[in-house]
């Protein structure tokens, strides 16, 4: 595969098996590289990813990128899309010295905003996530020289055309465009008439289903419990596969029910958490659910290999829909097979649809259990044992965590400076202990030196939070009582605190982690000397709180 591509870049593919250009690819790229605005269509699992990116790792290749000011700009409809389109290029572009990162919603935005400030080169972004980081200033696009457009149909059919036309405003009108995907029709038009100056047309394959590896079948069904019957019987076939549904409702209660038929199966659609979604997509990747129900949110970008079988339990509103579903199968030249279930009240629509997708076929009536049906799907009888949902990775327990007590260390807590602390959000409280309340050696009665205080009785060793004075060790970092620290006049951080670990004061009433005595004096508004066994055991089982500020855990 060379097509004018650097050296290097070929040898990257080379490396990850990819020898040949696919069609789309061969017929792109070098129109891309000399700086050409590109109209590309292709059918799904063409290779469009690799036919507008590594034209613009090539031609970014040069230059050097400013913090929040990427050169490089893709925009995609869905959050799968733009991981998977990442990771295609993220090993051709680490062989050329390039910063490729994804924007996406459902993500942290503060975490992507440290990223573009980091550089980033070539971003692949929603229109949403990106217009938010823009607004906020992290985000600028008057450095992009060259943008991509992939799915640009499904984005004008999700209503982000005007997000996206915003946005391709603030690129710069002389920079290169390059807009792809599987169907070019409807609003697409206004986009390319608006912002491609003289495209280079290329499309690669009719606008239907008419790949010669995949085959479709409608299949008949009665009523709605044959329908949920014989879905189930399919989704116990051996290999992966995806069953399409209209609504988030509707995919999970089919993940709910095919479960409890003893199917391992996840459900993915737009109502989820993104890192629900990722790990369902992961677990139906390495087969470890090895049936995926979603809604239209898959039916573009996702590419997983070796996917056998597209189910339309519920058969798509259009066309369109229905050839972006099927694109999940039959990719790269594998084999696959489209079955949709129709009920009676759905044949006619879903015929005149199948027809409009460039599919003749006649249906079959079947039923469960049926030899038609298990000739086509491979479906087989469940098991009816309920296997249970995918249950979220544990959270790792953090270093040093104390398992005793009622107490929960707070970023920023156990801070003094001169007579005062800081709690966590920034309050200060007062810590500064009377002279009458202080030994000789500068340690205040009550502390965590002083086994006998009431402040220990009452508070300590009755909650069980902080039970003794955590013992110093070598390098360990663990404090024994940060009254040491008020003694020596250091800043009023204990060792806990500077070290990272939760060592819990015995002077500390509350069971709040690294807290003096002193602090705990400032924190009830009482000192350790003049605690009295009531007022410990008040706070032993209503510890005061610290009042809630914006910045908490900020230092």
């Amino acid at each position: 595969m060379d097509l004018g591509l650097p050296a290097v870049l070929v040898q990257a593919l080379r490396r990850d098996g990819i020898e040949a250009p696919f069609p789309i690819q061969a017929a792109t790229v070098p129109d891309a590289l000399a700086g050409k605005d590109v109209l590309g269509r292709g059918p799904t699992g063409s290779g469009k990813t690799l036919a507008f990116g590594l034209p613009m790792l090539a031609r970014l290749a040069s230059g050097s990128t400013k913090p929040g000011r990427p050169r490089g700009l893709v925009l995609v409809p869905t959050r799968e899309l733009a991981a998977q389109i990442e990771r295609a290029l993220d090993e051709p572009a680490l062989a050329i010295g390039l910063r490729v990162a994804s924007v996406v919603g459902g993500a942290p935005i503060r975490r992507q905003a440290e990223r573009l400030a980091r550089g980033v080169d070539l971003l692949i972004a929603t229109p949403g996530r990106l217009a938010d980081l823009i607004a906020q200033g992290s985000a600028a696009l008057s450095d992009v020289q060259i943008t991509a457009l992939d799915e640009a149909d499904h984005m004008a059919d999700m209503g982000f055309l005007p997000q996206v036309t915003k946005l391709l405003d603030q690129t710069p009108k002389d920079g290169q465009r390059l807009l792809f995907s599987a169907t070019l029709d409807g609003e697409v038009d206004k986009l390319v008439k608006r912002y491609l100056r003289s495209p280079v047309t290329h499309s690669t394959a009719p606008a239907s289903a008419s790949v010669a590896t995949m085959t479709h079948h409608l299949l008949f069904v009665r009523d709605k419990m044959a329908k949920r019957a014989v879905a189930a019987e399919i989704a116990a076939r051996d290999g992966l596969t995806i069953m399409f549904v209209r609504t988030k409702h509707g995919a999970d209660r089919l993940a709910k029910q095919l479960r409890g038929s003893g199917i391992p199966a996840g459900a993915l659609h737009g109502g989820k958490a993104q890192n629900n979604r990722t790990r369902t997509l992961a677990a139906f990747a390495d087969g470890s659910i090895p049936v995926l129900v979603t809604t239209d949110v898959a039916a573009r970008g996702i590419h997983v290999d070796n996917i056998s079988l597209v189910v339309h339990v519920d058969p798509p509103a259009e066309s369109k829909a229905y050839l972006h579903r099927a694109g999940r199968t039959a990719r790269a030249g594998e084999d696959g097979v489209v079955v949709t279930l129709v009920m009676d009240e759905e044949r006619r629509e879903v015929e005149t649809m199948t027809r409009k997708a460039g599919v003749e076929i006649v249906g079959i009536e079947v039923r469960p259990g049926d030899r038609r049906l298990i000739e086509i799907t491979g479906a087989r009888q469940p098991s009816g044992v309920p296997v249970a949902a995918p249950a979220p990775p544990k959270q790792p327990v953090a270093a040093g965590a104390s398992n005793s007590g009622t107490g929960r260390r707070r970023s920023g807590a156990g801070r003094r400076s001169g007579s005062a602390e800081t709690r966590g959000g920034g309050a200060p409280v007062r810590a500064e202990a009377s002279a009458g309340e202080r030994r000789r050696d500068g340690s205040v009665k009550g502390s965590s030196r002083d086994d006998n205080s009431a402040a220990s009785r009452g508070g300590a060793n009755r909650t069980g939070g902080g039970r003794g004075a955590a013992k110093v060790g070598a390098g360990t970092g663990v404090a024994r009582g940060a009254s040491r620290a008020a003694g020596s006049g250091s800043s009023g951080r204990n060792a806990a605190g500077t070290s990272g670990s939760t060592g819990r004061s015995a002077g500390s009433t509350s069971g709040f982690a690294g807290r003096s005595a002193g602090a705990t004096a400032g924190f009830t508004g009482r000192s350790g000397g003049t605690d009295t066994p009531g007022n410990g055991r008040r706070r032993a089982v209503r510890p005061e709180r610290a009042p809630e500020r914006g910045n908490r855990g900020a230092n």
